[in-house]
């Protein structure tokens, strides 16, 4: 087990979404460090991605709650997002089944949906 305390976040690749998501994991969270799988559209490509890719995400965040005890697991979605073009009523509904998905994988720990919006700021959606 890794010292210290860890979440999780399932990002889009987006650089510009990668800071806002890890510093809204951490502060409620209450966690050290944030582990990070992305995928371009991540909210919208956890619902649509065959099944194959969907155990290799998995796989990834079964290492960050089994190896380093993760807490939480964040999912994310963002305005302006280039692999996912969709307005944010898309997104959420996109986010709440991307949840959905994550939480069917019974591990562990607890599942949240963020959303990202014009300003970067983080908004709770699950």
């Amino acid at each position: 087990m890794a010292q210290g305390t860890f979440g999780t976040a399932i990002n889009c690749i987006d650089g510009r979404a990668q800071e806002p998501v890890t510093a809204w994991v951490r502060a409620n969270g209450q966690v050290d460090y944030v582990d990070t799988v992305t995928i371009p559209g991540a909210d919208h490509a956890l619902t649509q991605m065959t099944l194959d890719r969907l155990a290799q995400v998995r796989e990834m965040v079964a290492v960050s709650v089994n190896a380093h005890g993760s807490g939480i697991i964040a999912i994310a979605g963002h305005h302006g997002c280039a692999a996912f073009s969709a307005d944010r009523e898309q997104h959420e509904a996109a986010i709440r089944a991307a949840v959905d998905v994550v939480r069917g994988w019974g591990l562990p720990t607890r599942v949240v949906g963020l959303w990202i919006n014009d300003q970067w700021q983080i908004e709770q959606v699950v």
